[in-house]
């Protein structure tokens, strides 16, 4: 019974402080979800059609209909690039699923809406750093993000050219 109580007890400590390390073996440092060093491959955003109304701070979009990146603060968007283009783009031409279908890292609930959503108080996410993200992505998708090793910057894929923002 014991033996029990403790795996019952390991296992739901290791779920509470739950970090999420992709392609490496840990996390480093306090990051909720991390990916490796030296890669050419980055998160890609949601290209979407309407532009979220119950959107919180720090959501991160791409918009269908302007072609820009865009970044929720205060309950307005800001851009994050220029103008770019989608025709690479391929979109899903199934119906979405009703219902709250996301997924929640740091965290057993939320109120944020959003695909996947990190919810910490003490823990963010890590993007996956590349060097010179415009010379060594051979093919870069729009709406992806990455870290900049180079320039020290985020670096966002409009479909066209990457902006950096520091």
């Amino acid at each position: 019974m014991k033996k029990i109580i403790v795996i019952i007890t390991l296992f739901y400590t290791g779920v509470v402080s739950a970090q999420i390390a992709v392609e490496k073996a840990q996390v480093d440092g306090d990051g909720l979800l991390d990916f490796p060093a030296n890669t050419t491959k980055g998160i890609l955003l949601p290209i979407v059609e309407t532009l979220p109304t119950d959107a919180v701070g720090g959501t991160l979009l791409m918009d269908k209909n302007d072609k820009t990146l865009k970044m929720n603060v205060e309950s307005s968007w800001v851009l994050l690039s220029d103008q770019g283009s989608i025709t690479n783009a391929v979109f899903n031409t199934g119906e979405e699923i009703p219902g709250q279908n996301r997924i929640i890292m740091g965290a057993n609930t939320t109120t944020a809406p959003g695909v996947l959503v990190l919810e910490s108080s003490n823990k963010a996410l890590i993007l996956p750093k590349i060097a010179a993200p415009h010379t060594n992505v051979k093919s870069p998708y729009p709406g992806m993000i990455c870290y900049d090793t180079v320039s020290k910057s985020m670096a966002v894929f409009d479909g066209l050219k990457w902006s950096y923002w520091k």
